[in-house]
């Protein structure tokens, strides 16, 4: 008897999902809770668990397709491994000396396991742009399948000459421009973002007031005590805690940018919960620091590295990314010198990080090289005025270039 695999309820406000990677095939053994799908909402990936032990069926949809909460995504079939799983096909006939080299490579299995399809979306994208096949790629993701860094690896080692199957040299192909187009389905989250963002720029009256900083205290603090920090709180001490301690120093100073517009209101908030953007696979995913301004400089920094990680691995959940007061996105880490970064509504500000790099700057008098970086404070002008930005950024920069004033709160 066959047990039906539907779409599970994904959160609040959410009815649709995408199918974004199959996890099991028809005909392989599924034990139960054992995650067989991958669905992306516009926030996040969701596994999709089998219900019951037995041998997976015929995929209902497929990936790519959109999903309703409900819906039919698959069924298992119940039984050992063997029970239902498909007769083998007959055996294809040798290759002829006629038979083309790229004939002979589609009659063999992929070395990983992995169909196209099954490939999740940035396994695709690293695909097409190294031009790697992954049927000659072996995956060391879960269950075999390929990730991305296998397919990077793969691009960066030399492929070994193919043997000749014929003493007669292929005709060359004709000459090719070497310009190509491949045209990929954009991804739920990708959608949502670009919708979201344009939103806020049709919205707010979006301004940036820039500054810049000193990280020599901050710098000479971490060097001086990153060791003694790790040993003691098992997370490494990096810049992010200080700005986020900062950061919500400053709200306390100006609550105009930690507030909100709703209709003809403004929403002030007595708490800093503060959103920071983190790299993903997918995409740009922005999980919230909830209450930071209750925590330590090591409670930020494990909470943020416990983001990361689980950004990388695909397993946060949706509620860990909603709500936000302030948003803080660090574009340094990336080599950014300057930018000027979007809200993200319906938040009224956005604080951008940028790269440390040494500049000559003036100090009593004396042309000194320092370690500088560059501020940015995109906020929303109906609400926040030049003057609370400017008091905003100069209130973060005093607390970064004297971290003293974070240990007293001043």
């Amino acid at each position: 008897m066959a047990t039906e695999v539907n779409v599970p309820t994904l959160g609040e406000s959410i009815v649709e999902a995408t199918v974004g990677e199959w996890l099991k095939q028809p005909g392989d053994p599924v034990k139960a809770d054992e995650p067989i799908v991958s669905l992306e909402t516009d926030k996040v990936a969701v596994e999709v668990p089998s219900p019951v032990a037995g041998v997976m069926g015929q995929h209902a949809v497929a990936v790519g397709d959109n999903v309703a909460v409900g819906a039919l995504l698959a069924t298992i079939e119940a039984g050992g491994a063997g029970a239902t799983a498909p007769a083998p096909a007959p055996a294809a006939p040798a290759p002829t000396l006629a038979s083309s080299p790229a004939a002979t490579a589609g009659q063999q299995a992929p070395a990983s396991g992995d169909t196209p399809a099954a490939l999740s979306p940035s396994v695709r994208r690293a695909v097409l742009e190294t031009g790697v096949d992954p049927a000659t790629v072996k995956g060391t993701g879960k269950d075999g399948r390929l990730t991305k860094d296998d397919v990077l690896a793969a691009a960066a080692t030399p492929a070994a000459p193919a043997p000749s199957t014929e003493p007669v040299p292929t005709p060359s192909v004709a000459a090719s421009t070497g310009r190509k187009e491949e045209r990929v389905r954009m991804t739920r989250l990708r959608q949502t973002v670009a919708k979201r963002l344009k939103d806020a720029q049709n919205t707010a009256a979006m301004l940036t007031t820039f500054n810049d900083v000193d990280m020599s205290a901050v710098i000479e603090a971490r060097t001086k005590y990153k060791d003694l920090f790790e040993k003691k709180h098992g997370v490494r001490l990096g810049f992010m805690g200080f700005f986020v301690k900062a950061a919500c120093m400053a709200l306390k100073d100006v609550p105009a940018v930690n507030a909100q517009i709703d209709g003809e209101e403004i929403v002030y908030h007595d708490y800093a919960d503060i959103s920071v953007a983190v790299s993903a696979p997918q995409g740009l995913v922005v999980p919230v620091i909830r209450d930071a301004d209750q925590l330590s400089v090591a409670g930020i920094e494990k909470t943020i590295g416990d983001f990361g990680k689980r950004a990388k691995d695909g397993t946060l959940k949706m509620e860990e990314m909603k709500g936000g007061t302030f948003t803080i996105s660090n574009g340094g880490v990336f080599g950014s010198l300057m930018s000027t970064p979007i809200i993200n509504p319906p938040q009224s500000a956005v604080l951008g990080l940028h790269r440390i790099e040494d500049r000559p700057v003036v100090r009593d008098g004396q042309i000194v090289v320092r370690p500088m970086m560059y501020l940015a404070l995109s906020y929303d002008h109906r609400l926040i005025d030049g003057r609370e930005a400017v008091t905003f950024l100069v209130a973060l920069k005093n607390a970064i270039e004297d971290p003293t004033r974070i240990l007293i709160d001043l």
